[in-house]
C-alpha cells in the first residue's frame, strides 16, 4: 500500500514520525496513519531525522510513567485503562502537545496526544480513539478507570509539556 500524509496531524502540529529501525537508505516508522503495531518505509533522504535521547515508559502494572534522559529520571504516578477500556501496550510516540482547556475540562490543563490508538471504546463513546497522557476532573493517579488514556497530576502534566519533544518515543508495556 502507498500512501502519503500531511505535513500537519489532525491537531495541527507538525507531523513527525518515530523511527523503528533502519534498512540501508529506509527507515521503519510508526505513523498514527498505520495503527498499532504497523510500520511505513520512508526514504531517509526525504526526512529530517533529529536524535531524541529522551524516552518515556509506561509501566502499566505499576501504573507509573518514567522519564528517562541521560542522568535525569522522573516517575509519575498516572491513571491507566479500566478492566473493559485497558491501556494497550505497544511503542508510540508523541504526536501533539495540546491545551486541555481546548478540548473540555476533563483534560485537564495539557494533552500530550500518542500515536498509538484505542481499540477497546465502550459503546457511544464519541471522544476518538487516540491514546494520550492528560489530566482528569478528579484526581485518578494510580487507578484503573480511565477508556484507555493516561491521566497524572496538573504539576506532572505541565513539566511533560515543557521536557518532552514531539516525536518522543512512549513504550507501554505491562
Amino acid at each position: 500500500m502507498l500512501t502519503t500524509v500531511d505535513s500537519r496531524t489532525e491537531f495541527g502540529s507538525p507531523e513527525t514520525f518515530s523511527v523503528a529501525y533502519v534498512k540501508g537508505p529506509w527507515l521503519a516508522v510508526r505513523s498514527t496513519a498505520l495503527g498499532n503495531r504497523r510500520l511505513g518505509w520512508v526514504r531517509a533522504r526525504r526526512v529530517q531525522l533529529l536524535n531524541r535521547t529522551l524516552t518515556l515508559e509506561v509501566d502499566l502494572s505499576r501504573r507509573e510513567l518514567i522519564v528517562r534522559d541521560p542522568g535525569v529520571e522522573r516517575r509519575i504516578s498516572v491513571a491507566i485503562g479500566a478492566p473493559d477500556t485497558p491501556t494497550p501496550p505497544g511503542t508510540f510516540y508523541v504526536t501533539d502537545k495540546l491545551r486541555g482547556a481546548e478540548f473540555g475540562s476533563y483534560y485537564g490543563c495539557c494533552i500530550l496526544a500518542l500515536s498509538g490508538r484505542q481499540p477497546n471504546l465502550p459503546q457511544g463513546w464519541s471522544g476518538g480513539d487516540r491514546l494520550a497522557i492528560h489530566g482528569s476532573p478528579t484526581p485518578t493517579w494510580g487507578l484503573a478507570v480511565s477508556n484507555g488514556c493516561l491521566h497524572a497530576e496538573e504539576d506532572d502534566l505541565h513539566y511533560l509539556m515543557r521536557t518532552v519533544p514531539l516525536g518522543t518515543a512512549v513504550r507501554i508495556h505491562a
